[in-house]
């Protein structure tokens, strides 16, 4: 039920803003696990614990485990072969535990449930023989690691309708199609459509790729997105999830504006606004929420209300070796 509205005690005589925040928000259940894996790592081998990749999309997290002894690197040649290593929730392609493992090197895949699900269901197409249409954005680390779960040339990238068009393939070729888990529901959709018309016998999953999270943020946006004039979503620059949460704002109608702090605000925004809403990406800690709410009620008196458009309940396992 969605919660009523709370005015601020903002010293201003500036006319209020409504603020919408939405619900859930921040953190998912995958990314929760990816992080108490490298502090559970910290507190269990001690610092320093090496982590391939930043472990989520968001500095300020990232920032805080390497204040508590995290190292962070692109690859694992920058690891010493002492030392234990942290795989990132986006996954890896499968040479990268191969060279671990060569190497005797002491690591722990935090690597997210719904990715690693995605990983198996390649692996199932791949062994009935069909060709694997991949949806998602080129160079994301969750498409290059789930690419790298097959052999070059069993597996092809799309990212738009226009991309379908330009596939080789026969009607009657056996393929299957994947997606990544963090795009947007409503493109995503079309694309598949897509497929689905110009290869009648193409497999798709039994149920969708796109994770929970992604699926309700993007759903709790569209709920509050009719009734705002612009909507700030809390998010790095590189995370696939929250600029999903942008577009679906825009494609409403509504302004929406990718922020990672509250000092990147501009007053400017708020000029003849009366309602803003307010999300965060999956890898965004609420804390940074709470910070963009303060410094909205700096700049103008603020009733803020929760618009709830799912509950969310799911937890994931720690890997057995921290458990």
């Amino acid at each position: 039920m969605n919660a009523p509205f709370q005015e601020s005690d903002a010293a201003t005589h500036a006319e209020p803003l409504n603020l919408l925040i939405a619900a859930p928000r921040g953190f998912c259940a995958g990314v929760d696990r990816a992080i108490e894996i490298v502090e559970k790592a910290l507190e269990k081998y001690g610092a320093p614990v090496y982590v391939r990749h930043e472990i989520v999309h968001n500095k300020y997290v990232v920032e805080g485990l390497k204040a508590k002894g995290a190292i962070f690197v692109k690859e694992l040649d920058e690891v010493p072969d002492d030392a234990p290593v942290v795989f990132s929730a986006h996954g890896v392609p499968k040479a990268v535990p191969a060279e671990a493992s060569r190497r005797k090197l002491l690591y722990v895949d935090a690597t997210c449930p719904l990715v690693s699900k995605v990983h198996r269901q390649a692996e199932r197409q791949l062994e009935k023989g069909r060709h694997i249409i991949f949806i998602g954005h080129d160079g994301h680390p969750e498409v290059i690691g789930t690419m790298g779960q097959v052999e070059p040339g069993q597996m092809t990238l799309v990212e738009t309708i226009e991309d379908v068009d330009k596939l080789p393939f026969d009607a009657d070729e056996p393929l299957a199609y994947l997606t990544q888990t963090t795009l947007s529901v409503d493109d995503t959709r079309e694309v598949i459509e897509a497929l689905e018309w110009r290869y009648p016998n193409i497999r798709g999953p039994k149920a969708e790729d796109i994770c929970y999270a992604t699926s309700n943020r993007q759903a709790a946006v569209k709920e509050l997105a009719r009734d705002c004039d612009l909507v700030l979503v809390v998010g790095a620059p590189n995370s696939s999830n929250s600029l999903r949460l942008v577009e679906v704002a825009e494609r409403l109608g509504t302004p929406g504006k990718l922020i990672q702090r509250a000092e990147e605000i501009d007053p400017a925004w708020l000029d003849g606004i009366s309602t803003i809403g307010l999300t965060a990406g999956a890898s965004a800690p609420e804390i940074l929420v709470r910070e963009v709410v303060d410094a909205l009620a700096k700049l103008r008196p603020i009733r803020e209300k929760t618009i709830t458009a799912a509950e969310e309940k799911m937890v994931f396992k720690l890997p057995r070796q921290l458990s």
